[in-house]
Parts: structure tokens; sequence; C-alpha cells
């Protein structure tokens, strides 16, 4: 394994944590449960030879307090004394095939410690041990994905905030050079832009919220019919200027439930802007609502372009974005965390020409 020096970071450090650690090194850790195990096996052998000898002696003075006459007795005294001895031998193996993996798990648990989530531990031993090591390589596998995650929406929240501060910040210096006029019009793209900022903030917000099981829901009785009905209603305008017909159909002529109405209408909103946003020209957009055993579920159906398996798997992680999207890539993101925070759940289904289906379902 590679060590490095105080002044060097290693690449799979956590960032903002200090280095080095203030734990032990970990050649010195090691160094330490080497010496550990080495006294447990000197222990045992100890033990071992101690059994052996107290029993060759006890076998011995019977023999000789019993005298020839009974030489069988001896013999199979001594049959027992070998059995005993293999009993022991046997125990000491195995104690060294659950040492040496639990040993090797130590280590990789300490090289995780110190943020190295690439270890892992080779399967080996007795059922119980194979199945801890196989549990521990799922941990780490995980806690590399969740750092990798974690890198990735820095980077992804430090671009979406700089494109429109870097638009702010040369509009301003334009304005203050004398490039551009000190106008209304100027000003109004400016405040467009704050606004735009705005909203990418409270979506980070609400995803952290969410991530902190700490989104607020103000629920109340809603008829999601009625809801599903204005959502639609609101959008005729933008549908319309696309030539796509949109549309909405209930299989109840109400349906009741505690919810969010300003949340789900949110979700739903997002939902069928995106469906609009991917149709073409002289397609469709069908919103359905239809009463379900447990739960009522919610579905936007589109005949636009579709998507591949790949895109239809990744369409609510943060920040993803299609090839023909245009926004920060949070609105589906943010639409999961809802509608898990009512008790609820989202999924998609696409084909590439055939359109794209999303349902949400929330539980009565």
């Amino acid at each position: 394994m590679r060590h490095y020096s105080k002044r060097e970071i290693p690449l799979w450090w956590p960032a903002g944590e200090p280095w080095p650690s203030h734990r032990p090194p970990f050649t010195t850790i090691r160094r330490r449960r080497e010496w550990f195990f080495r006294r447990v096996a000197f222990g045992a052998f100890a033990l071992l030879l101690i059994t052996i000898v107290s029993m060759s002696v006890a076998i011995w003075l019977i023999a000789g307090r019993i005298g020839p006459a009974s030489r069988t007795a001896a013999l199979g005294a001594m049959v027992l004394l070998f059995v005993a001895v293999a009993v022991v031998v046997l125990t000491f193996r195995g104690m060294r095939r659950i040492a040496s993996p639990l040993h090797a798990v130590m280590d990789a648990a300490d090289r995780v410690a110190e943020g190295d989530y690439a270890v892992r531990v080779a399967p080996y031993g007795p059922p119980p041990i194979r199945a801890l090591a196989h549990s521990f390589n799922t941990m780490t596998e995980r806690l590399q994905n969740a750092n990798r995650l974690r890198r990735n929406i820095m980077a992804d929240v430090a671009h979406e905030l700089r494109t429109p501060l870097s638009v702010l910040q040369g509009r301003l210096e334009g304005l203050i050079d004398g490039v551009y006029p000190r106008d209304d019009r100027q000003l109004a793209e400016l405040l467009e832009e704050t606004r735009i900022l705005s909203r990418l903030v409270e979506d980070l917000r609400i995803l952290a919220l969410s991530d902190a099981g700490a989104l607020p829901l103000q629920k109340e009785p809603t008829d999601l019919v009625d809801l599903v009905r204005d959502v639609v209603r609101r959008m005729t305008p933008e549908a319309d200027k696309k030539s796509v017909v949109l549309s909405a159909s209930s299989s109840v002529a109400t349906f009741v439930l505690d919810v969010d109405p300003v949340r789900i209408r949110e979700v739903l909103t997002n939902i069928v802007s995106n469906a609009l946003r991917h149709s073409a020209s002289g397609s469709s957009v069908a919103v359905s609502l239809s009463e379900m055993w447990e739960n009522v579920a919610i579905v936007v159906r589109d005949a636009g372009e579709g998507m591949s398996p790949e895109e239809t798997a990744r369409i609510f992680d943060r920040f993803y974005k299609g090839s023909a999207s245009r926004g920060s890539g949070l609105g589906l993101a943010i639409a999961r965390s809802i509608v898990t925070a009512h008790g609820g759940a989202i999924r998609a289904s696409s084909e590439l020409g055939r359109g794209t289906t999303v349902e949400f379902t929330l539980p009565r």
C-alpha cells in the first residue's frame, strides 16, 4: 500500500477533513493488531502444549499404578490421548481459519476509516465470515458511490450557480462601462437572472430538507380530480403554442385526499411541462387519474421522442439532463422527493420513438 506524506493529500481523502488524521497511522494499528493475534496464538499453543503434557503424565502414572497386566487399558488411554490431541489441533486450525479473514476485515475497516472507500475484502473462511466479507464489500461500495455522488453534486451545483452569476457579472460590467444602455429592458433581464438564481437555490434547499427528512408539508383535504384539471387548464395555452393536445381524464368524479396541494401541484406541473417540452407538434399529452385499492395513481403520458433505457433509469437523478433538456436537472428529483415525503412512489417508462409515461401514486 502506498504511504502518503503529511503534505501530500490522497485523492480519495474526503474534502474538507484535516490531513493527516488524528488517528494512529494505519501501519501502527496493523502492527498492534498483529501483535494481538500473535499473543492469542501463543496463548492457544501454550494451552495446547500444557494439555498434552498433563494428559501424558496422567496416563503414565495410571499405567505405572496399574502395572504391566493392564497394557490394554494403557493402550486405550493412549488412543484417547491421541483423539484429544487431534481435537485440540483441529480446534486450533479452526480458530486460525476464523482469525485470518477477521484480520483482513479489520485491516480493511481501518482503511475505510481513513477514507479509502475502494478497499475490498476477498471472501474466504467459514460461511458466516464469508457473509461478513460480502456485507463489508457492499457497504464500502455504497460508501464509494455516495462519496462520488457527493463530489459530483458539489461540482454540478458550482456549475449551475456559475452560469447566472457570470451573466449578471457581465451585464453589470457592461452597464458600468457604458456598453449596454441603462434602461428598463436591461434591468428586467438582470432581474430575470436573479429569479433563475433564486429558483436554483430554492430547489437545492428543498432537496436538502428532503434528504434530512424535514421537508415541510402543509397537508389538507384536497380534491385531486379538481387539482389535475386545474393544472391541465392552466397549461393548455402552453400546449396550444406547440399545437399539442393536452387532455385530462379521471375514473372517479371526486377523490379527496389529505396532501399538500401546493407541493403536489408542483410535481404535476413539472411532469406535464416536461411532457410538453418533448412533444412534437400535432401530438398529444394525456393526464389521467385512477383510483386503486390502496392508493391513487396519476399518470402523464406523451407521444414524444422517448428515451433509451439508460436515460429512463436516470431521469430522477439530481442534475441529470438529457440531450434536449434546458433546465437545471433538479425538477424530477424534487418531484420524487415530494412524492416520497407523502409516502408515495414515482416511476417512469419510455421507448424511443413511442413516448414517455410518468406515474406517481399517493397512499390513501
